[in-house]
């Protein structure tokens, strides 16, 4: 029951509520499909119609004369079991259900007897009440969502609906490739537990994303022992939604879910080594600077900076991650002094001073990232006159290209438009750049914080 292959590797997929108005969910999720390069079969389901966006319509799944692994149902939730019952004779394997109207407006008898019904046929249930599911290697985009998104190594698993389609926008604006997204609405049938499996043997996906607002009843312990194996092998980077009384609250009004005390989460979260984020940014953050790094492997972590206010915010965040700045290599000390003036600051953050040009950042970047003393390299850039900010961003670039670079990276730029595209330019070289320094340093602390939970997880196995 946990096979989710034919999900997210489907040969044949059916929308049922396909239609002729382009503004319907239905009509939508066949654009996406036909038009992100699905290879795979459609067959759009709608009764009244011919012919749709130059695919031949059938009236029901079960007049389909292919076998279809997946249908999308998009129709009012009342006609939803008909259409379960129809895909179950057809032998659909998986219902994606996008409709609403069930669990979340306290109809929950209508979706238990929607998973009884999927079940009898074998036939296993995505939603109800979500907005699809996305997977890159597939080309498969069956959401009402962006019709884009870039392919990289992060699945990104919503329980929110509109949340997750806005988040779906975000990660191109970040450039953060993804391998899924996956919408889970109510969970009432395929939740957080069978993602987790599905992703851990995925070879495409390297970080999981999870925006939660509760698990499944009876799910708990099941979660904590799957994320823990996954996540000794890949990031889980959990965005607990509910935090808060008030927000547990609009969280069993939202999905139907029963949040639960923050407490408990957190207990089980780092039982399981989770990264917990508070917000969206962070868990962004966090995600494109594990995507894109190695894991360092000690914690002679070096801050190269050219303000000595970029330094301190840094230094805080760090402290207040539990990471402590230590005294930098003399070796790299010495190195960094051939081309710095005398009032240079060698403390950690090394301070190369507000006079540094574009090139310093290339010589200081090459000269911490090739010395074997140092695991780990934060470099923070305060905009001036005496650098253009491109100049730096490419000096960066050279430098960790120069060092065949095996240590994680973060930038932090702080200045107007011109250092905003050169914070774009980084990302684009998958080199995890950021408008400040707390968030620079944040994203390196989550390195650290997954190094250290990964240890954690390992010992708490070893034990049992």
């Amino acid at each position: 029951m946990n096979d989710l292959e034919r999900l997210f590797n489907p040969s044949a997929i059916a929308v049922v509520g396909a239609s002729k108005d382009p503004s319907k969910i239905g009509s939508q999720i066949l654009r996406n499909l036909l038009s992100y390069g699905f290879k795979g079969k459609v067959y759009p389901i709608n009764p009244t119609a011919d012919e749709l966006m130059g695919l031949k319509c059938y009236p029901k799944v079960s007049d389909v004369p292919d076998k279809v692994d997946v249908a999308v149902i998009s129709v009012p939730s009342d006609k939803v079991l008909g259409v379960i019952d129809d895909c179950g004779k057809a032998g659909v394997k998986f219902a994606v259900v996008i409709t609403s109207g069930f669990k979340e407006v306290g109809n929950e008898e209508l979706e238990e007897e929607l998973v009884r019904r999927a079940h009898s046929y074998g036939m296993r249930v995505l939603g109800p009440n979500i907005f699809g599911y996305l997977y890159a290697p597939a080309r498969l985009n069956a959401t009402f969502g962006p019709k884009d998104v870039l392919s990289g190594n992060v699945a990104f698993i919503s329980q929110s609906g509109a949340l997750g389609i806005a988040l779906m926008g975000y990660t191109v604006v970040e450039n953060i490739g993804i391998s899924s997204i996956v919408s889970v609405g109510n969970k009432a049938d395929l939740d957080d537990v069978d993602l987790l499996y599905f992703f851990d043997k995925d070879p495409n996906t390297g970080v999981i994303m999870i925006y939660l607002e509760g698990i499944a009843p009876g799910r708990g312990r099941m979660f904590i022992d799957v994320a823990s194996r996954v996540s000794l092998r890949k990031p889980i980077i959990v965005i607990k939604a509910g935090r808060t009384e008030v927000g547990a609250r609009a969280a069993a009004s939202h999905t139907g879910s029963i949040a639960g005390s923050v407490a408990i989460y957190e207990s089980a979260f780092k039982q399981s080594g989770i990264l917990m984020a508070k917000s969206v940014e962070d868990a962004f953050d966090w995600t494109k600077a594990l995507s894109w790094n190695p894991i360092p492997e000690g914690e002679r972590l070096i801050v190269l900076t050219n303000g000595g206010g970029a330094g301190v915010q840094s230094t805080d965040t760090f402290a207040d991650n539990g990471i402590y700045l230590s005294k930098p290599p003399e070796s790299l000390i010495q190195e960094i002094k051939k081309f710095v003036p005398p009032f240079a600051s060698f403390a950690n953050p090394i301070d190369i001073t507000g006079m540094a040009p574009d090139d310093w950042y290339y010589m200081g970047t090459l000269a911490a990232l090739k010395n074997p003393d140092v695991d780990a390299l934060t470099v923070l850039y305060c905009q001036t006159a005496v650098t253009t900010p491109m100049g730096v961003a490419k000096g960066i670039v050279d430098a960790i290209k120069e060092a065949g670079n095996s240590k994680p990276v973060t930038v932090g730029m702080v200045g107007g438009p011109e250092v905003a595209e050169a914070v774009s330019f980084l990302n684009k070289q998958r080199i995890a750049a950021y408008p400040t320094p707390e968030r620079a340093s944040s994203a390196m602390s989550a390195l650290y914080a997954y190094a250290r939970a990964r240890s954690y997880v390992m010992k708490s196995l070893a034990v049992r």
